[in-house]
């Protein structure tokens, strides 16, 4: 079963059909001990989103049962992408949990439309992605 989070919109708006930047994580934890830690670390950086320059929204998501999360955002640009990485708090977060399991990740350029499409494709690159 695969949870996710409500959409947390970012400061972005974009209009039907502008150009936007999808980027998909999954991360396949080693052990599931690291998933609460994980997931509150999640959520912290998406309590920032409506403040984040660039950032159009994102869905956190879960299989708590399979050991994996990740994340779906959407972005205005890869240089928006790029400073959110580099952000000292996800560089944190990354340095602590890179090696307890495997990621990986995605992105794709699209005209902005209907999230519920851009999810499915998410989801369908998600299923491949498994570890």
């Amino acid at each position: 079963m695969l949870l996710r989070t409500r959409w947390a919109a970012g400061p972005d708006r974009p209009v039907d059909g502008d150009q936007v930047l999808v980027s998909v994580t999954r991360f396949d934890a080693a052990s599931r001990v690291d998933l609460p830690g994980i997931y509150r670390a999640g959520l912290a950086l998406r309590s920032a989103w409506p403040e984040l320059p660039g950032a159009v929204g994102v869905w956190l998501w879960s299989q708590p049962l399979a050991g994996s999360s990740g994340s779906v955002s959407v972005w205005r640009s890869a240089g928006a992408l790029g400073a959110f990485v580099g952000l000292p708090e996800h560089v944190r977060i990354m340095r602590r949990y890179r090696s307890r399991g495997v990621i990986r990740a995605t992105t794709w350029t699209t005209g902005w439309g209907d999230p519920v499409e851009l999810w499915a494709r998410a989801r369908r690159w998600l299923a491949e992605a498994r570890a």
